[in-house]
């Protein structure tokens, strides 16, 4: 939610806040987050390893502590796993790019920045948007194709089950050749195969 009064950066509302830039709260531990989460202590501690997330405090005995904003830089990332099916090289683009929208936002908003400068800041902010649409369009158009697939393997078992097929099947089809049974290839008797 923006301030009241202040200019507004494009999707400043809905956009999530840059890890550790959150208000300070109560810090839990790695195993309190994770259960907060729905992940493992192991899922945690590799996301660290490989930079997608960086806890933003440890007890002076070196155990990790989790803030707000780091649990929601988890759910981002198990947002980009699971609905968008993004590998982790591309959610670390994604997760980049996030912090950098979040630094367009704070330097749109700041009152020494110049009008020509919000004009590049909002440029830059768009041409970040507009590429993680390209990689959703990507997305969307592989989950199009896979669905076309399964409903062309559907609707070629839905016919065997059809009346017409049915009746084919049960009269034996045209004189000289044998009724092949559900499940079979016509023309390959004894051989099962699936209908699709």
């Amino acid at each position: 939610m923006s301030t009241p009064g202040a200019a507004s950066a494009p999707g400043a509302a809905s956009a999530a806040p840059a890890p550790g830039h959150g208000p300070p709260g109560d810090l839990l531990s790695i195993g309190a987050a994770a259960n907060i989460l729905g992940v493992s202590e192991r899922a945690l501690r590799y996301y660290q390893e490989i930079g997608l997330i960086r806890p933003c405090g440890r007890t002076p005995g070196g155990m990790r502590r989790y803030s707000a904003d780091d649990l929601a830089r988890v759910a981002r990332v198990r947002q980009l796993q699971e609905l968008l099916g993004l590998n982790l090289d591309e959610i670390a683009v994604v997760l980049s790019n996030d912090d950098r929208l979040a630094e367009i936002r704070e330097a749109y908003h700041d009152e020494r920045t110049s009008p020509n400068e919000r004009a590049q800041l909002c440029r830059e902010y768009l041409a970040l948007q507009e590429s993680l649409r390209a990689t959703v369009e990507a997305k969307r158009a592989a989950l199009d194709a896979f669905l076309a697939d399964l409903d062309a393997r559907m609707a070629k078992a839905r016919s065997l089950l059809e009346p017409t097929g049915a009746t084919a099947l049960a009269s034996g089809g045209p004189a000289g050749t044998t009724a092949p049974v559900p499940g079979q290839v016509p023309g390959t008797a004894g051989a099962p195969a699936a209908p699709g």
